[in-house]
């Protein structure tokens, strides 16, 4: 069976009001809205974000990187602690894996051969770890960070573009010694955009997924931003 997500193209915004958009959508399926499998793909604001597990960074470290002017957020992803900003893909699937199959582990593996599958649109050889994201070599190009609910997901990917990677050389990227990181730009040598890579992300996933699009209703998208505005 083909599935049908609506894909909301949101552009750049904070992590905040990233967050509140997928407790928002979340919502809605526990409310019995079949068609709220939703993609929202986006750029971040400078944000450094933990996951469950914060106790390797103290409020110390968390003021120091607030000083190089990124935000900083605990969540209850998986994951430890990650970088997102401007140059980087990132895609929260708000999907109720009910419609899909109920599986995280399964689910975790897809978005995985998703970006794969992206990686060599550009004749890039990408892999997976034993950690959890995309590599190429042994540098990690696509972090993921997922968090399930009753089969419904939040959080998501976030994919290096034209990320500007220094901001990485503050953390240890999600928790892993002896590892780095790189971008679809480093690795091509010229200047890949999220624009350039989200229809080829969003091809990629379909096949994956088996799902087809249709765009976010503008109107509904537009009175959901006007609430989350007002919180």
């Amino acid at each position: 069976m083909e599935r049908l997500i609506k894909v909301w193209q949101v552009g750049r915004i904070s992590y905040s009001n990233g967050l509140k958009l997928q407790k928002h959508l979340a919502s809605l399926h526990n409310n019995g809205n079949y068609l709220c499998n939703t993609l929202l793909c986006l750029e971040h604001l400078p944000v450094y974000t933990t996951g469950i597990r914060t106790e390797q960074y103290t409020e110390d470290d968390e003021i120091k990187l607030k000083e190089l002017g990124a935000e900083f957020h605990r969540t209850d992803r998986g994951g430890l602690i990650t970088f997102h900003g401007p140059g980087q893909l990132v895609v929260y699937p708000i999907l109720n894996l009910k419609h899909f199959k109920p599986s995280v582990r399964w689910y975790v593996c897809n978005i995985e051969k998703s970006i794969i599958k992206l990686c060599g649109a550009f004749n890039l050889e990408a892999e997976t770890s034993p950690h959890t994201g995309v590599w190429i070599k042994d540098n990690k190009v696509c972090a993921i960070g997922i968090h399930g609910s009753r089969f419904i997901t939040t959080h998501g990917l976030a994919l290096n573009c034209n990320t500007d990677l220094n901001w990485f050389n503050h953390i240890v990227p999600c928790g892993i010694e002896g590892k780095g990181v790189t971008s679809l730009s480093k690795e091509l040598n010229r200047d890949v955009t999220v624009e350039e890579v989200l229809p080829i992300f969003l091809d990629s996933f379909s096949e994956i997924f088996n799902c087809s699009y249709v765009n976010f209703p503008k109107e509904e998208a537009d009175n959901i931003l006007e609430v989350i505005n007002r919180d």
